[in-house]
Formats: C-alpha cells, sequence, structure tokens
C-alpha cells in the first residue's frame, strides 16, 4: 500500500516505519504524503491503541529533508511541497493515540521534529539529534523552535538552534528530550514492551489522559481543571470504565473495547 511507509500491527499497537534506509530515511515529498495519509488511518483504526514511529535501518531515524531532491526544485515547487510537509508534522503532532518515537540513529532536522511530535522518545546509545536548519539559510519549521522550547527550556533551545549543534543520544537523555536510552540491539524490544504496557489500558482513558495533557498545559489552571473534568466524564459513561470496575472487583484482567 505504501512506499516510503512500512505498516505493522501487533495486539493493538502499530509500528510505523519510515522506509528509505538507502537515503537514510530523509523526508520526500512522496513519504510527507504517505505520512500524512497513514496517520490519519491509523488515527481512525479502533484496533490500534498506541503507535511507535521509527525509521528503516540501523543507521537513521530520519535526517530530515531530502534536499538532493529539492536541487531541482522552482520556488513554487518548494512552496506546494512544503504545504506537503507541514501536514506531514500536524499529523504526528495531532495523533490522538500514545505514539512513541523509536529514535534507532541519526535524527537531524525534520527527522528530530518528527521525534518532538511524538509523546516520548525511546533511543539507542547510537542516536544523535540536532537542528542544523540555520546552516542551510532556514529555520526549524515542523514545530521545533516551538516543541524542543517547552520540553528543555527557551534558553536551552536557542543554543542548540542557533548553533545547529549535534548531540548525542546521551546528552538528550540527561536534556530530558528523551525518555529512555538503550541499547540499539535493545531498541524496538524496549519499545514494543512499553507499547504493551499502555495498551493493557482502556483506550478511550488513554485517548483522554493524552488530551488533557497536550491541551490542558497550554492553558491556564482553571480552564485545564475543566477540560480535565470532562474529560474524566467522557470516560465515567463509558463501557470500558464500567468494565474496569467489574474487572477490578472480580480480580481479573479487564477486557476493553475501546467503547
Amino acid at each position: 500500500m505504501w512506499e516510503t511507509l512500512e505498516v505493522t500491527k501487533k495486539e493493538h499497537y502499530a509500528l510505523l516505519t519510515m522506509n528509505r534506509p538507502e537515503a537514510l530515511n530523509a523526508l520526500n515529498t512522496q513519504m510527507a504524503q504517505e505520512l500524512a495519509q497513514a496517520m490519519g488511518l491509523l488515527a481512525g483504526d479502533s484496533e490500534v491503541w498506541a503507535m511507535a514511529l521509527t525509521g528503516a535501518g540501523e543507521r537513521a531515524f530520519c535526517v530530515g529533508a531530502d534536499l538532493k531532491e529539492r536541487q531541482g526544485m522552482s520556488k513554487v515547487d518548494m512552496v506546494r511541497q512544503r504545504a506537503l510537509f507541514v501536514q506531514a508534522f500536524r499529523a504526528a503532532a495531532a495523533f490522538p493515540k500514545p505514539l512513541v518515537a523509536a529514535v534507532n540513529g541519526f535524527a537531524m532536522g525534520g527527522g528530530f521534529e518528527f521525534a518532538l511530535c511524538c509523546d516520548m522518545i525511546v533511543a539507542s546509545r547510537e542516536s544523535f539529534f540536532g537542528l542544523p536548519e540555520v546552516s542551510l539559510g532556514i529555520i526549524p519549521g515542523g514545530g521545533g523552535t516551538q516543541n524542543l522550547a517547552r520540553i528543555i527550556g527557551k534558553n536551552k533551545a536557542k543554543e542548540l538552534i542557533f548553533t545547529g549543534r549535534r548531540i548525542s543520544g546521551e546528552t538528550a537523555f540527561d536534556l530530558g528530550i528523551v525518555n529512555r536510552l538503550v541499547p540499539q540491539g535493545e531498541l524496538l524490544e524496549t519499545v514494543e514492551a512499553l507499547l504493551r504496557e499502555i495498551c493493557r489500558n482502556a483506550p478511550l482513558a488513554l485517548q483522554q489522559a493524552k488530551l488533557c495533557l497536550d491541551f490542558g498545559l497550554e492553558t491556564d489552571l482553571r480552564t485545564a481543571l475543566v477540560l480535565e473534568a470532562e474529560a474524566y466524564n467522557r470516560c465515567l459513561y463509558s463501557e470500558d470504565r464500567d468494565e474496569g470496575l467489574r474487572a477490578f472487583n472480580e480480580k481479573r484482567k479487564p477486557d476493553y473495547q475501546g467503547r
């Protein structure tokens, strides 16, 4: 179905792999289109409760835009491509279910920005991160200036963006960008174990918790608490809430259905 992606479903989670290893999974026009489409389909797939985004091979998660493709583009073509890239980044940022980045190598430019759009990052010890856009006469345009600053603070984000500096996975972990740092050979195993742990829980509750965290922290506390109360009520009247209560009292694992 996809030429630049690979989608694998396991139990109640999915693995979405950027599959251009010969180009270090660089983002070209077709991949941007397919990422937006695939994320839209998986967002609406009731069998998928959580997902991981990764890159094929061991060398790179994604090294950002495919600059070889851009070499022959006119300004008009670049503007059109830019609109597609924005759709792909927004699809990742707005994905309504838990989304984990499994960073297996270089995450540079737009690749780093895709990882920052995810809810958490698990990275190999061989990974590297960077936003080198200013060295090419542009700026991070996939949410990098905003998402990085919200994670590590404005001044530290300015240092990384203004210098275009590349940092190791270990430094990214120390800065709080990366949640877990693991050996390369254990990356997918660790991520899939995390997804299975997440998927033991009620999918509607997971989505409502994510909504509160993503939107509540961007507003004042009073408004955020109203949002939380409404999200709680959405769960309270669900079939999964009834099943969770029954399972607890019957001392068994709940059988959630996402309703």
